[in-house]
Order: C-alpha cells, then sequence, then structure tokens
C-alpha cells in the first residue's frame, strides 16, 4: 500500500466520522510533511508494517458495508460454537437476535441483494427454533417494510432479553473488544438486555424465558400486568345454588345414584371404529349395565367452592328461562360428580373418526357427551348423536366424508339412515366447533372468513356472523351461553352476542393470527393464543388487554381455564404445556411430557386434574394441585424441574387427539382421528 492511498484512506475516515478539526489539522499536517519531503527526499514508507495498513483499511472501510456484517456475524458465530460445551448454550442464545439485526440493518441501508445472501448463508442455524419468524422475516425487502410491517418495526424498537450467567457474559464482553466487532457490539448494546444470574449456566430446558424475542418490550408487558384483574366466579352461579341449599349428596346417597352414570359410561366407552367390521351390542349387556353400581369417594374440600365471587361485566341471559327438566338434570350431575385427584383418575370415552382421510380439520364434544361434532375441509360440519349411535341395530361408527358413495354416505347398514346429521353452508373448510353450554345450539368457524349459527334442534343454520376478513381459526361459547368469541388470521379475536350480526368487541394487539382462544369461568376475561408466542388476557367491558403472558417459544395451539378462575393452562406447537396464574402474569410451571403438537387441554370440573390431548396419539394427565400449592422459589432449591406431576399416559392407538372435554361428572371425552384409512 503506498502512501496516496494511506492518506486517502485516513481522510476518509476522518470525514465519514465527523472530525472536522482533525481533518484539518491532517490536511496541515500532510502539506508540512509534504514540503519536508521535498526538501529531504525522505519519503514514509509503511510496506514493513502490516498490521498498520490492515488496521488503516478496516478503518477505511465503510461501516455500512454488508461485507463487514458477514464478517463479524461469521465470526462471532464460529467462536460460539467453538467455546467450552459448559457454556457454549447460553452464548449460543445470542446469534438468533444478533442475525435478526444483522439482516434489518443491511436491509435499512438498501442492500437488499447482499441482505437475502447474508440471509440465505446463517438462516439454516436458526430454522428448527424460529421457522416462523423467519418466514416473516424474509419478506422483509425493503427499508420501506421495515416500518410497515408490524412485526418487523416492532422488533427494531424492542429489546431481547436473555438470561446469561455473569461468566458468559464477560466471555462475551471480551471477545467483542478483542476482536473489534463494533458492529455486533452496537447491535448488542441497543437491542439485547442481558439478565446476568451468579453462578453456574442454567441449562435451557429448565426456564422457558432464557430467550425472549417478543414483539412487545418487557417493560411494556409488565406495565400491562400490573392492572388488577378479578378472578374469582359468578354471583348466583348453579353449583353456588346447589352449596347453599346442601345439594351434595352423602357417600351413602351417592352410592345408590350411580346407576345412571353406570349406564352412560358403558353406553359411552364404546370404540367407535370404521371400516373394519364391528361388533354389535347386545340389549342385555346394556341392561346389565344399567344394574351396575360404582362406589365413589366422598368429595373434600372444593377449590372451586373457596373461589371469591364477582359480579358479570356483561349482561347475562335470564336463567329462569331454562327448562326445569334441564336444570334438574344439571343439578344431578352436580350432586353425583366423581371427586378425582391423583390417586382417583377419571374414566375416559374416546371417539374415533376414520376414513376421513385427512379432511377432518376440527372435533368437538356436547357438555354431557351426548353429541360430537367434526368440521370438515369440504366445508361441511357433521354432528352424530351418541344416543341414537348406541340404539341402533348396527355399527356405532363416526365415518367420515369419503366412507359411501354420495347418494348413501354415513348410512347404518340396518337402518337405511344417515348415523350424522349433515348442516352445510359454508364455503370454505370448517376450522372450529362449538356447542353452547345445553347443546341445543353450535357454532361453526370457516376458511370463509364467517362464523355460523346452527340449531341442534331444528338441524338448520339460523345466522351468519360476518365481520373478519380472513379465515376464523377458532369459535367458543361463553360459559353461560348467548356470548361467544372468534379467533382469526386478520390477528384479532372479536365478541359476539347470538342476537347480533355484529360483534361487540374487537380485540386487537397480537402481531400474528390469533389461534385459539378460551372464555374465564366469569365470563369477565377472554384468553386468546397467537402464532407470536404470546398469550394475551383481555377484559370483555374495555376491550383492553390485561395480562401478556411470555414464554412459549411457538405458536400457541390450545388454551383452558381452570374451573376456579385462578388459573390457565396454554399449550403450544413443540408440545410444551405452561401453567400461568392470572393474578401476576407469572408462569407457575412447564409441563414437559408431549413430543409434538398438544392440541386440546381441559380441566377437571373440581380443578385437580388436568388432561392434555397431543398429535403424539396420546392423552396425559397431570397433578394440578400439587404445582399451584408449591412456590416456585422452594421447587428450584429442590432441583425439580419438572413442577406439575405427570399422572399417567394414555395412549390412543395411532390416533391424534383432537378435543378433551370433561362432563359435569367428571368423566373425561376424547375425540381423534386415525392418522391411516381404515
Amino acid at each position: 500500500m503506498d502512501e496516496e492511498a494511506v492518506v486517502k484512506f485516513v481522510e476518509t475516515y476522518l470525514k465519514k466520522k465527523g472530525f472536522k478539526q482533525a481533518e484539518l489539522a491532517f490536511h496541515e499536517e500532510i502539506q508540512h510533511q509534504q514540503q519536508q519531503q521535498n526538501n529531504s527526499n525522505n519519503a514514509i514508507s509503511i510496506h514493513s508494517d502490516p498490521d498498520l495498513s490492515s488496521l488503516l483499511h478496516s478503518l477505511s472501510q465503510p461501516e455500512d458495508s454488508p461485507a463487514r456484517y458477514q464478517d463479524e456475524y461469521s465470526k462471532l458465530r464460529s467462536w460460539a460454537y467453538s467455546s467450552l460445551d459448559l457454556y457454549k448454550h447460553e452464548l449460543l442464545r445470542v446469534l438468533y437476535p444478533v442475525f435478526v439485526h444483522c439482516y434489518m440493518d443491511i436491509v435499512a441501508k438498501g442492500h437488499i441483494q447482499e441482505a437475502r445472501n447474508f440471509f440465505n448463508s446463517f438462516r439454516e442455524d436458526h430454522e428448527m427454533m424460529h421457522s416462523r419468524d423467519l418466514q416473516k422475516l424474509e419478506g422483509v425487502l425493503s427499508p420501506s417494510h421495515l416500518e410497515e410491517m408490524e412485526f418487523a418495526h416492532t422488533l427494531r424498537q424492542s429489546k431481547v432479553n436473555i438470561k446469561i450467567c455473569q461468566y458468559s457474559n464477560e466471555l462475551l464482553m471480551q471477545y467483542l473488544r478483542k476482536s473489534k466487532c463494533t458492529i455486533i457490539l452496537g447491535i448488542v448494546n441497543e437491542h439485547i438486555n442481558f439478565q446476568v444470574s451468579p453462578g453456574q449456566p442454567i441449562s435451557i430446558s429448565d426456564d422457558p424465558d432464557a430467550v425472549t424475542l417478543i414483539g412487545s418490550s418487557q417493560d411494556a408487558a409488565n406495565q400491562i400486568n400490573k392492572k388488577e384483574i378479578r378472578w374469582g366466579l359468578l354471583e348466583d352461579s348453579i353449583e353456588e345454588r346447589l352449596e347453599k341449599t346442601g345439594g351434595f349428596l352423602s357417600d351413602s346417597e351417592k352410592t345408590e345414584g350411580e346407576t345412571k352414570e353406570g349406564d352412560m359410561d358403558e353406553n359411552k366407552k364404546r370404540s367407535i371404529d370404521g371400516g373394519k367390521q364391528g361388533a354389535s351390542i347386545k340389549k342385555s349387556k346394556k341392561d346389565k349395565a344399567a344394574s351396575a353400581t360404582t362406589k365413589i369417594a366422598r368429595p373434600e374440600a372444593n377449590t372451586v367452592s373457596a373461589a371469591p365471587r364477582v359480579k358479570p361485566e356483561l349482561p347475562l341471559p335470564v336463567i329462569s328461562f331454562r327448562p326445569a327438566e334441564v336444570e334438574q338434570s344439571i343439578l344431578e350431575d352436580l350432586r353425583n360428580r366423581v371427586q378425582l385427584s391423583s390417586v382417583t383418575l377419571p374414566s375416559v370415552s374416546f371417539y374415533t373418526f376414520i376414513n376421513t382421510h385427512n379432511g377432518l380439520n376440527c372435533s368437538s364434544i356436547s357438555h354431557d357427551g351426548s353429541l360430537v361434532a367434526g368440521g370438515f375441509s369440504d366445508s361441511s360440519l357433521k354432528v352424530w348423536d351418541m344416543a341414537k349411535l348406541g340404539h341402533q341395530a348396527g355399527n356405532s361408527i363416526l365415518q367420515g366424508e369419503n366412507d359411501a358413495a354420495p347418494s348413501e354416505q354415513g348410512q347404518s347398514t340396518n337402518s337405511g339412515k344417515r348415523s350424522y346429521t349433515l348442516f352445510q353452508g359454508h364455503s370454505g373448510p370448517v376450522h372450529s366447533a362449538t356447542f353452547s353450554p345445553l347443546g341445543d345450539f353450535i357454532l361453526s368457524s370457516s376458511a370463509d372468513t364467517t362464523v355460523r349459527l346452527w340449531s341442534t334442534k331444528l338441524n338448520a343454520n339460523l345466522v351468519c356472523y360476518k365481520g373478519h376478513n380472513y379465515p376464523v381459526w377458532d369459535v367458543q361459547f361463553s360459559p353461560v351461553g348467548q356470548y361467544f368469541a372468534s379467533a382469526s388470521h386478520d390477528r384479532t379475536a372479536r365478541i359476539w352476542s347470538m342476537d347480533r350480526i355484529q360483534p361487540l368487541r374487537i380485540m386487537a394487539g397480537h402481531l400474528s393470527d390469533v389461534d385459539c382462544l378460551q372464555w374465564h369461568a366469569n365470563c369477565n376475561y377472554i384468553a386468546t393464543g397467537s402464532s407470536d408466542k404470546t398469550v394475551r388476557l383481555w377484559d370483555v367491558q374495555s376491550g383492553e388487554c390485561v395480562r401478556i403472558f411470555i414464554g412459549h417459544r411457538s405458536m400457541i395451539l390450545s388454551l383452558a381455564m381452570s374451573p376456579d378462575g385462578r388459573y390457565m393452562a396454554s399449550a403450544d406447537e413443540d408440545g410444551t404445556i405452561m401453567m400461568w396464574d392470572l393474578s401476576s402474569g407469572r408462569c407457575i410451571s412447564p409441563l414437559i411430557g408431549h413430543n409434538s403438537c398438544v392440541w386440546s387441554l381441559a380441566f377437571s370440573c373440581e380443578g385437580s386434574l388436568l388432561a392434555s390431548g397431543s398429535a403424539d396419539c396420546t392423552v396425559k394427565l397431570w397433578d394440578v394441585t400439587t404445582s399451584t400449592k408449591a412456590p416456585r422459589t422452594e421447587e428450584s432449591k429442590s432441583g425439580n424441574t419438572n413442577r406439575l406431576r405427570l399422572l399417567k399416559t394414555l395412549p390412543t392407538k395411532s390416533t391424534p387427539v383432537y378435543t378433551l372435554r370433561f362432563s359435569r361428572r367428571n368423566l373425561l371425552f376424547a375425540a381423534g382421528a386415525l392418522a391411516k384409512s381404515q
């Protein structure tokens, strides 16, 4: 490198940094040296100092050069992967947020092709953990997208929280300073917040909050989570009235009343087969089952009855309109409810859809287990009445849409009638279905952007609700009926009333699809799970977000509220289940056990057990009481990482589980579809 090039490099550097006085002084010094050189013909030579030449070259290189981003990130990546195993997993946590902001910085400077090359060079490192985020990031192709796309804009305005031990933090800072990675150091200072802890590194499996790359900053979430919520149950509920009148039965009375439950269990426990020839059910067997009795333990202290009572924020339907025989049936179920515990597990009735040929999108079970619904890709909704199936002489089956010729589809062999009720009206795949509390109505949501209300008594469509602009992924009735909520690809959830065609509330705040939702037991709140990996709790009266739950690493697929309204469970695409305290907004315990998507969650009626159904073809039962009683700090000291105790795993014979439902008597109903056609 000759002297003229060196002078030019230094001038470029000083001008870029805005050092005007230094630039003037440098020019004066150069002129002075040139005068001396002319006099003495003594030139300055730097060829013998390669380090100085390299330093000057790096200083003269523009900081917005994509090559510097590529070079510094590549060096950081190599250093992190070559670190000691003890600290490697903590140091690797830094790579993803640095990768994201390097890519967005290159795009912001207008180097689109270089940004694509950088993205494609390193995306494989993060594909497994952050595939959905990468798909969104891949759409950022111009500086204007960084402002227009809410996902990218929010990331650039927020910080990433990373938990790291003190020694790992010191190693990282020392490396960045030594290697003069000024770009990476700037990204770390601006966009990463290290939560440094003393002692040894924490394994990533022990703490789901180790890395939180979230849309809204943690500070904003903490501010929202300070809002007061009333998690108690509604005043004057039917359970409260039964308790006041002393309606719960003693052990002896309950034993005598179990005849009905035994009949119901035997009738519901049929394996709903198809394709194969099913064994006919003889009437004598049902007669024997009807006379069977089951001894059930006396319920102990009920956590539901101990919950505080609150007033509803929405006008509730008049309970006096409920038919007397229906209310009597509910009271009878409550009197004969089985008290479940870690030693008293529920009976399970599993319904299997066969021959659906990947056409079944969703399923739903009524509160008493008497009706089963399936939503299909051909835009149809089918409802099976299990009582009618039980009385048919032929096979008791839940067939898919391709199991028979169109004119004979779903017909029973002997009766000549359909084994299901067909509801048609949607113009796109049906993604969700839900029964009203009394089972007289069913709601369905579809890719055609609508929600439809059907009558199971009239077998007809009553209302078509239009409001969403994109597919509606989920719809749920409120615990008291009358109101329902929907979740959509348009990133909103909406509250509706059955008697109005326009939504009452629109809850907006998620950064991606709202995939699932769940009503709180007192109807004053709605929880929504999203592809942005967060769960939010909304006040139905104001439409405001009152809690943000952060910790999942993939999209949220299912939610469940405890019967006393104090806790919430959420499950994601990776198979992780998390238990949350609604009052504090903190995670009580992660549940590690499933190895695939968890599509359904359900609490038992007294809240002591949690059931989870997964695509790994299992139903798991968890002991909730042990996790909610023990503080997290005490458990962490004892080294117990899986705080919720797994009580039992029920394999479902190659049948992914779509739906779970506890009846009022604490019988667990489940439904799924065979992975392969029979």
